[in-house]
């Protein structure tokens, strides 16, 4: 994917941003437009929000300088978390379309406040939130099995799932990790928390059988580097090892690897993951093939479909592709000092 040479070449354009001040700021207008009064983000106009989504779209809009509107998801999100730490799998914009509990949904709380605390050092902001994130990661630890992994999700009637999702696990991993460091900048110690995290870590990087198989799905196949879970030689190995499979060559990340699917989240978020390794061309080289999906006010397309090169889901354009865009974009450009939240660089 990339040599000593390009990764030079890589450093030396990396003043050159991939996005301009004004095509961030039309990014972002365009996920705000579908927050509510009350600080949900849905999808899309009529669509359901879930509190994953919902949150990235928070983490890019104060990327964007949009604080304001990021701090009212926030506030969404401790208004609407259940006494016991959790959120419903979806939401509508005036009710609850999915009522069963999604954990890595819950998990990510924790990334998006620290992500805030990185770009504000608003102790307060996390003195604020720090009951929400300490409910939803002790409600998703009880969900931990003894194999290390947790469970994907709990029936509506409190009974888990009974398996756990690699991509969902990896996600938590990475929370997890940024839950701890809020613990710390709070002057509160959680080694349960640290131990949790290595189990977890150690069944990703080492026994990925433990996982119901999803082989299809792209983010089963760079969400553990992107995750920090799998580093080093053995991470990029791993991206190696699918990349005919999911990249089409010059248009982007398959969502599955048996459709022509490509999708602009799933492009954006591996990038990321290629910068974990170290592989920065490729990763710019990702993110602009996914630049024709970007429609004229700044939302992006899902996706799109080839060889009919029509846009997949027909016409869609969602809040969590904007999302994941700016903060590719923000992990590129080095704009923001949270630049380096998904590839490793935020200190221990």
């Amino acid at each position: 994917m990339t040599n000593e040479a390009e990764r030079n070449a890589a450093t030396e354009s990396s003043l050159t941003r991939v996005l301009s001040d004004a095509d961030l700021a039309a990014s972002a207008d365009s996920i705000v437009v579908h927050q509510q009064p009350d600080g949900l983000i849905l999808w899309f106009a009529g669509g359901h929000a879930d509190t994953w989504n919902h949150t990235e779209a928070a983490m890019a809009l104060a990327v964007a300088g949009r604080r304001a509107d990021a701090e009212r998801a926030y506030q969404w999100l401790a208004d609407a978390q259940h006494p016991e730490g959790w959120w419903h799998h979806y939401y509508l914009a005036h009710g609850v379309e999915d009522a069963k509990v999604d954990t890595n949904c819950c998990a990510y709380v924790a990334t998006g406040v620290f992500h805030h605390w990185l770009l504000t050092g608003d102790r307060g902001f996390v003195e604020e939130m720090w009951p929400v994130v300490e409910r939803a990661v002790e409600f998703v630890l009880n969900l931990q099995s003894a194999n290390g992994t947790i469970v994907w999700a709990r029936h509506t009637d409190g009974t888990p799932w009974s398996y756990a999702l690699l991509t969902g696990s990896s996600s938590i991993f990475h929370s997890l990790g940024n839950a701890v460091r809020l613990a710390e900048i709070s002057g509160r110690e959680r080694p349960d928390w640290e131990l949790a995290a290595d189990r977890l870590r150690h069944v990703i990087a080492h026994s990925p059988e433990a996982f119901e198989p999803k082989h299809r799905w792209a983010m089963d196949w760079y969400y553990p580097v992107l995750s920090g879970a799998v580093t080093g030689e053995a991470a990029a190995q791993m991206m190696a090892d699918r990349w005919d499979t999911f990249v089409m060559d010059g248009l982007g990340v398959r969502c599955v690897s048996d459709r022509p699917w490509v999708t602009a989240a799933e492009t954006g978020e591996c990038a990321l993951a290629l910068l974990n390794i170290g592989s920065e061309a490729a990763a710019r080289e990702l993110f602009d093939w996914i630049q024709h999906l970007r429609d004229a006010d700044g939302a992006y397309f899902t996706g799109i479909a080839y060889p009919e090169e029509v846009h997949f889901p027909a016409e869609e354009r969602t809040t969590y592709t904007a999302a994941a865009v700016i903060l590719a974009a923000d992990a590129l450009d080095r704009r923001t000092p949270a630049a380096s939240l998904f590839t490793g660089g935020v200190p221990d």
